[in-house]
């Protein structure tokens, strides 16, 4: 007699079960190639940026104290000393009672403080500059080492690189940088009664969607998949598909035979590679009975064969831990980026359980969005298709009710 499910862990369990697993090792990599990848050291400035002190606007270098009190009814002036073009540090001073034509970007000359914008001053030739605006020390330029200092960590290790940081590590002269390896990801399928997409199924057989789906949903998070023959319900050939597919990938991902059925082999082709079994179950709705083992080290996550289900569960725990793989510190406690809507209906749910529930959203005038449950069958697409987003209701709760201000994950 088969064995039934283990204890269903709570998803708090679940997560810390996903934690023993180490990170991956890190690489190195151009710039190019490093966008949307994880920091693996910190990042300390050579040297101060910007170099020197330059201009934010067109218009003239000044010293702020020189141009107090100027207005358009009271101007001042100032004698132009020099003009000082772009890419060329100034060798002499500013002096006093002058101003210096100067470019957005250019260096300022030693003694100026503040650039004064071109629109609020008039050349009235023989080389008087007519001000019409007061500045303050400070105003309109880039002052030295105001984006860094030397010395100073611009970037801590764990910090996803978006092209703002690619953007720091270029003006610094750092051209490469050390990253966490992306995952290689194995997607396996299972079922007899599978076949591929391009295939016409015959009586009693359905297309293979989670390939696909997971898939997309893997490189939409930066990360490798590898999709393997669909693989019948079988024991010897899941066995075999699971040995290859954690020999060679970083995580393996099997959608379907995670349940308690008699054609269920996921377990068993597990216990016979010698896998440890960390759970069998975990408390949440939809996919209760997801599958964690350890196989040579590596997570395997079985995934349950409904297409809703498999596709929340790898969006709850398998992506935080891709990105835990990857050398995110943060991966299993950031906060996933949500916004609020009004629920629109009551929603009944189980004590004891994390309920994901797909909702539609209606936008009002004035007020937050209306969130619509969207219930059906962990099974169809269309649940997926009309939802917006995902609610939670956790698991010490009894539902919700209509009205409440909930707070929806984009999917």
């Amino acid at each position: 007699m088969r064995e039934g499910f283990f204890r269903a862990v709570s998803t708090a369990e679940f997560r810390d079960l996903l934690r023993t697993f180490a990170p991956l090792a890190s690489e190195t990599v151009s710039l190019d190639a490093a966008c949307s990848r994880i920091l693996a050291t910190d990042i300390v400035a050579a040297e101060d940026l910007p170099a020197a002190s330059r201009a934010a606007m067109d218009g003239y270098a000044v010293r702020a104290a020189e141009v107090f009190g100027t207005t358009e009814s009271n101007p001042g002036y100032l004698d132009l000393a020099m003009d000082i073009p772009i890419g060329v540090i100034p060798d002499k001073p500013l002096p006093a009672g002058h101003c210096a034509r100067i470019v957005t970007g250019a260096f300022l000359p030693a003694g100026a403080d503040a650039v004064v914008m071109v629109e609020y001053t008039e050349d009235m030739g023989a080389g008087a500059i007519e001000m019409r605006r007061s500045v303050a020390p400070g105003d309109n330029i880039m002052l030295a080492a105001e984006d860094a200092a030397a010395g100073q960590q611009v970037l801590a290790r764990g910090t996803v690189l978006r092209p703002q940081e690619i953007g720091l590590l270029a003006a610094l002269g750092i051209t490469r940088a050390t990253v966490g390896k992306i995952p290689a990801v194995a997607l396996l399928s299972t079922g007899d009664e599978l076949v591929p997409a391009e295939a016409t199924p015959l009586p009693g057989q359905i297309r293979d969607v989670n390939s696909h789906t997971l898939a997309a949903m893997l490189r939409q998070a930066g990360a490798a998949p590898a999709a393997f023959p669909l693989v019948p319900d079988d024991l010897a050939g899941i066995q075999a598909a699971l040995a290859t597919a954690a020999a060679s990938h970083d995580l393996t991902l099997l959608s379907g035979g995670s349940s308690v059925g008699a054609r269920d082999f996921t377990l068993d082709a597990l216990r016979n590679l010698g896998a440890d079994i960390l759970a069998h179950g975990v408390a949440i709705s939809p996919g209760k009975p997801t599958i964690l083992a350890s196989l040579g080290g590596k997570p395997v996550i079985g995934l349950p064969g409904q297409v809703t289900s498999a596709q929340i569960v790898l969006l709850i725990f398998a992506l935080p831990l891709l990105a835990h793989l990857a050398g995110d510190p943060a991966a299993f406690t950031r906060t996933p980026r949500t916004f609020p809507a009004v629920l629109s209906r009551n929603i009944a749910s189980k004590q004891g359980r994390e309920d994901h529930v797909r909702v539609r959203l209606e936008e009002r005038p004035g007020a937050l969005p209306l969130a619509h449950p969207v219930l059906g069958k962990s099974g169809l697409l269309k649940t997926l298709l009309m939802a917006d987003g995902l609610i939670t209701i956790a698991a010490d709760r009894e539902g919700l009710a209509g009205a409440t201000e909930v707070a929806v994950r984009p999917i």
